[in-house]
């Protein structure tokens, strides 16, 4: 699997990357699973795995953090944790909860750092010169090696880089949903890139919807039925969505591949996507996503997917 630098860092990652909000607690995805979807991905080439303290209410990291040398050695993954969404109604990023936040991260996840650290939302009761601080210390401490952004718009990102930058803490990565789907990444985008900000994308495949699975009806298997995560895939789930995912079933059609494969390849490389990071259910799925490391879009789909992402 192709390796990416994260923004204007020295950090590399896997062009894919595993994502882990459905692990344990409310999520579809138990040990036995978790298991056989992190070793298949990091004997193809994976690294960057993805997970955050809000995952199933903390279980994801705990399910990792057993699978980390038991089955995987901790050397061969890039940990990307995130922290900040807090348990008061809001988010939280004070220094105070992303610190605490950090140390319980690590405690789950039975390691003594994490590569990249990232503040999961903006919160508009902090300043973004504590937040900074917060960062700057966690990475000089050696319980974070690179520090991050999730869930910012760019306006938030000009603002959480510029005081990283006083902080001498540069910001190296953005995470952000980015799909044929997801439409409102036209401002994210340009601003990861002018500060340095490599992207890590989410959701890439429009929350499952553009696997094509739910063109007809909502598999009871799916995120879709799932009463925890239902509410994450209905807003893809209407008439314009699905005349999206069709149009991307045609042009997987015309090319003999799947449609997830034309779907992920599309955000993976997106301009300034360091890693698109998909949150396969099963081996399966993951299988399917791993060949689309072998897909390269041609120019004249890319452009129609590029016109329908816009809008």
């Amino acid at each position: 699997m192709e390796q990416r630098t994260v923004g204007r860092s020295g950090l590399r990652v896997s062009s894919l990357g595993l994502g882990t909000m459905g692990w344990g607690g409310d999520g579809i995805t138990d040990a036995d699973e978790a298991r056989d979807l992190l070793v298949p991905f990091v004997e193809a080439g994976g690294t960057l795995v993805d997970t955050a303290d809000v995952y199933g209410g903390g279980t994801a990291e705990q399910l990792l953090g057993e699978l980390l040398d038991d089955v995987v050695l901790r050397d061969d993954v890039v940990l990307v944790a995130k922290s900040g969404r807090g348990r008061r109604p809001g988010p939280d990023t004070s220094a105070r909860a992303l610190l605490s936040g950090l140390d319980a991260s690590l405690r789950r996840l039975g390691t003594d750092h994490v590569d990249v650290w990232m503040v999961h939302t903006w919160d508009p009761a902090t300043p973004p010169e504590e937040v900074a601080a917060a960062l700057a210390l966690a990475v000089s401490s050696g319980r974070v090696r690179y520090a991050g952004v999730g869930d910012h718009s760019g306006w938030q990102i000009a603002t959480a880089a510029a005081a990283a930058r006083s902080a001498g803490q540069p910001l190296v990565a953005a995470g952000c949903e980015l799909s044929v789907l997801a439409g409102d990444h036209a401002d994210v985008l340009p601003a990861a890139a002018h500060h340095g900000l490599g992207v890590l994308a989410w959701a890439p495949l429009g929350r499952g919807v553009l696997t094509g699975k739910y063109r007809t009806s909502t598999p009871s298997d799916s995120r879709g039925a799932s009463e925890h995560l239902a509410a994450w895939v209905q807003p893809y789930l209407g008439p314009g969505p699905r005349r999206v995912a069709q149009a991307v079933a045609t042009a997987a059609d015309g090319l003999g591949v799947a449609p997830l494969e034309v779907a992920l390849a599309w955000v993976r490389d997106h301009p300034g996507v360091a890693s698109a990071v998909v949150g396969a259910r099963t081996p399966g799925q993951l299988l399917g996503s791993l060949a689309a490391t072998e897909l390269e879009l041609p120019a004249e789909i890319r452009a129609v997917l590029d016109e329908l992402s816009a809008g």
